[in-house]
């Protein structure tokens, strides 16, 4: 007996490696060579490219494929209907199998439902892309970005709520769990990181 879940609608390929505890839902197929971390939640009609590797409690929404050449980290929240691609100018009529690019989504972060995320970029540790938005560059940790394409908004805190003061806060502090960070040249990082 597993320690893990597969619904019996679901596929698995051989070679795949699954955490303790994940759950995949109705509908799923992971292909060859993946690795799923410990208690991770794959929703409705979730695949998972080969070679793919998913860290340890990451929730993947309905409907969301992971290609090639996605990595994910620990704790990350992929929103229904997200998109991934792996390939900067694909044609049909074009081999393009050894182009993809690597796409990093950083611990704790927040793609929301409906976001394109384009190949090449890396999403910063606790960011927020919300809803619908075009990720054509590189999101920076707890940076919350929105829109077509995606711009700065804002700030986050790794609990998930909007932190005061716009893009350049004075004391970036979040009101509803008291984390404190610091914001240099550009960047925000927890004040008590070691």
């Amino acid at each position: 007996m597993s320690d893990w879940f597969v619904h019996e609608s679901s596929w698995i390929d051989d070679g795949v490696s699954i955490g303790a505890g994940t759950k995949i839902w109705f509908f799923c197929h992971v292909q060859r060579g993946s690795s799923l971390g410990e208690g991770c939640i794959l929703g409705q009609n979730v695949n998972v490219d080969r070679d793919v590797h998913i860290g340890n409690r990451v929730k993947i929404q309905n409907n969301v494929s992971v290609y090639k050449g996605v990595r994910v980290l620990d704790d990350a929240f992929l929103g229904p209907s997200c998109v991934f691609t792996n390939v900067i100018n694909p044609r049909a009529h074009v081999e393009r199998k050894t182009e993809f690019k690597e796409t990093v989504v950083g611990r704790g972060a927040t793609v929301g439902a409906n976001a394109t995320i384009v190949c090449g970029n890396r999403l910063g540790d606790y960011c927020m892309v919300g809803a619908g938005a075009v990720v054509t560059s590189e999101v920076p940790d707890y940076a919350l970005v929105i829109g077509v394409p995606a711009r700065q908004v804002g700030w986050v805190c790794a609990c998930g709520e909007r932190l005061d003061g716009g893009i350049e806060p004075a004391e970036p502090m979040c009101g509803a769990c008291g984390e404190r960070y610091l914001l240099r040249a550009g960047r925000l990082e927890r004040a008590n990181q070691e």
